[in-house]
């Protein structure tokens, strides 16, 4: 399949009207709806959004490769966007960038569309093309520079490692979606060992499977390996050996360094531990999630839609009556109490092993797994709850790690029966005695202590906490503030509090919503991209989607970060000084009937906090005027 079959006239943008990162990736993405590329315009941008988290997407060389592999994707394709004059696009050489690929993959994209879309992300590394690109005057000529460089590609030849060599280097490279980055990685490290003679081989991790595959014989003659990956690959088959680990933006930007590196074998010796994936960021980025907030977050996530889907089951439940779901009471209905059963006892059920099971899977790899899910099960059935389910995947993850330490001097032979046999049955056999006659206890005592405080908090001191708890969650909008807050409620509901979580709730659905108010009252404040944005901004906020204002606080965070908090923290508290509490975890607008207390005033408390962050932002944010930028023609 080639490019061109991808990209479309349709989906081509020669002069982008965007100055910011937000603005290109708003226009490129409205440029595939238009063209019906997607399913879900919101579920495609929430999608790039997540990838340039991780890391961006911008790599420097004025080039940007957003990109997202997604079910709100209709049909694979690319966009192209075009900017002569350069758009700050937080690039890795801090420099514009003026050529914007946005590659769309559906989830069920086959190898023929992957490969394709990859092959795209290697002719970029070639400088003569991208300057045509930017010299292109028409449609056309982009459609046909593309084709013409693509057919001047011969077939890429097959790595033959060289047998004598003594200076081998294997590479792996890797990113999370696995259609870009990955294959830029590879060949510029391909690139640059062979204009410095040296024998390299890269395996890449990509959506269509892994390709080159390092073999094991070529490991034991490796002086080295390069590791530039943003996402797990096996790592174990590598103990032993010098291993450079970094990010798989740096083996676009930093080929020649990482080859001299590992030349030199300047580089740890790996050995069989607790991390096996290859996410470790270069010295001195502070961005990467480390240690205890990685491994919290991923049993959190894997939480997630546990807690969505069985709180919404409940929600749904209390839409029939109240009591509707006792036998003893007139008002019960059989539909409401089945609805109740799934989604407390056996949906709910499952939260808290899920979240031990998977954050002792991200300090252990998959033999910590079931060691975690029995832990946070024991820490469930005995009453420790949320916090005796964290305390056990952490057990269970360090017990595993501990094992694998233990078991390393067993004879190879036997490596086969470690995963499937010694570390599930030591794992478990140790964490449970740890949890029964350790944790569970003294932690079920904190739980009801815990209680018995918030329950016995006076009224000024709840109203402090529902305005501490409701500004957490407009902080940082989904990351680990927020994350802390939302953790914190689901606790209490576990306990039986309810209190808490109305806050919690009511102050992440402010954000949005306040955003999407002044998109309408202030319009004169807002870019024409900014004011749609709002339009959706009122679905996600209803819905308890903090996220939707991401978008805006990137834009002009010293204006909409303090304005959301203040608003969020306004609805955190006005939700404790009318005694709402909130049994349901998640669902926003939809859970608002079964509030207890006056449903009413919960959603008054709601349109307060985003009424005054509304006005904060219209106070505070000028008038936007409009720019006429100097178009220069610049080469990347």
């Amino acid at each position: 399949m080639k490019i061109t079959e991808l990209l479309k006239k349709d989906t081509i943008i020669l002069d982008l009207q965007s100055t910011s990162k937000d603005q290109v990736i708003e226009e490129i993405v409205a440029k595939l709806d238009t063209a019906g590329r997607l399913v879900s315009r919101e579920g495609y941008k929430e999608a790039i959004l997540k990838r340039e988290s991780q890391s961006t997407t911008g790599i420097g060389e004025g080039i940007a490769i957003p990109h997202a592999k997604t079910n709100a994707v209709k049909t694979p394709a690319i966009a192209f966007g075009r900017s002569v004059s350069g758009i700050d696009y937080e690039s890795l050489d801090g420099q514009p960038a003026h050529l914007f690929f946005m590659i769309a993959a559906s989830e069920g994209a086959n190898n023929a569309h992957l490969e394709t879309l990859s092959r795209l992300s290697m002719l970029l590394m070639d400088t003569d093309f991208r300057k045509t690109l930017i010299e292109a005057e028409s449609i056309d000529d982009v459609i046909n520079a593309i084709d013409a460089k693509e057919s001047e590609g011969e077939e890429e030849e097959e790595e033959v490692v060289k047998e004598n060599n003594n200076d081998l280097i294997l590479a792996v490279t890797a990113c999370p979606t696995g259609i870009a980055h990955t294959y830029m990685a590879a060949d510029s490290l391909k690139a640059k060992a062979k204009e410095m003679n040296v024998n390299l081989k890269v395996e890449t991790n990509g959506s269509s499977g892994i390709k080159g595959k390092i073999t094991a014989d070529e490991i034991e003659r490796a002086v080295a390996i390069i590791v530039a990956a943003d996402k797990q690959v096996e790592m174990n088959r590598f103990k032993g050996k010098h291993v450079i680990q970094v990010p798989v933006a740096q083996g676009i930007r930093r080929p020649q360094e990482l080859i001299e590196q590992a030349l030199k074998q300047d580089a740890p010796v790996y050995q069989d531990g607790p991390d096996s994936t290859a996410k470790k960021k270069a010295e001195g980025n502070s961005t990467e999630r480390r240690g205890f907030y990685k491994h919290l977050m991923n049993g959190v996530s894997n939480m997630l839609p546990f807690v969505v889907a069985g709180g919404i089951l409940v929600a749904i439940s209390f839409l029939f009556g109240v009591n509707a779901t006792d036998p003893n009471h007139p008002s019960y209905h059989p539909i409401a109490a089945t609805l109740k059963t799934v989604g407390s006892e056996y949906v709910f059920a499952l939260m808290i092993p899920v979240l031990a099971g998977f954050i002792a899977m991200s300090i252990a790899d998959r033999p910590g797994f079931v060691a975690g899910m029995v832990g946070g099960l024991m820490a469930s059935v005995g009453g420790a709850g949320f916090l005796g389910g964290l305390i056990a995947g952490f057990l269970a993850g360090y017990i595993v790690v501990g094992l694998k330490k233990a078991f390393s001097s067993l004879p190879p032979s036997l490596d086969g029966i470690k995963p499937v046999l010694l570390y599930p049955l030591f794992g478990v056999l140790l964490t449970s005695l740890v949890m029964m006659y350790i944790i569970i206890d003294p932690v079920k005592a904190v739980n009801d202590g815990l209680t018995a405080w918030l329950q016995g908090l006076g009224t000024g001191n709840l109203v402090l906490l529902g305005l501490v708890l409701g500004g957490m969650m407009a902080i940082d909008m989904g990351g680990p503030v927020n994350k802390a807050a939302l953790t914190f409620g689901i606790a209490m509901i576990d306990a039986g509090n309810y209190a808490p979580h109305a806050a919690i709730m009511a102050g992440g659905m402010v954000s949005p919503l306040g955003l999407a108010l002044a998109t309408t009252i202030f319009r004169s404040k807002f870019t024409d991209q900014e004011r749609e944005a709002g339009k959706t901004s009122y679905i996600m906020g209803a819905t308890f989607i903090t996220e939707g204002a991401i978008p805006f606080a990137a834009a002009d965070p010293g204006r909409v970060i303090p304005a959301c908090v203040i608003g969020s923290a306004v609805a955190g508290a006005l939700t404790m000084v009318f005694n709402i509490g909130l049994p349901s975890p998640h669902g926003g607008i939809f859970v608002i009937p079964i509030v207890s207390g006056n449903p009413f005033l919960y959603l008054a408390s709601i349109l307060t906090g985003s009424i005054v962050t509304a006005i904060t932002i219209g106070f505070l944010k000028p008038k936007k005027q409009k720019e006429s930028y100097k178009v220069e023609k610049r080469i990347a």
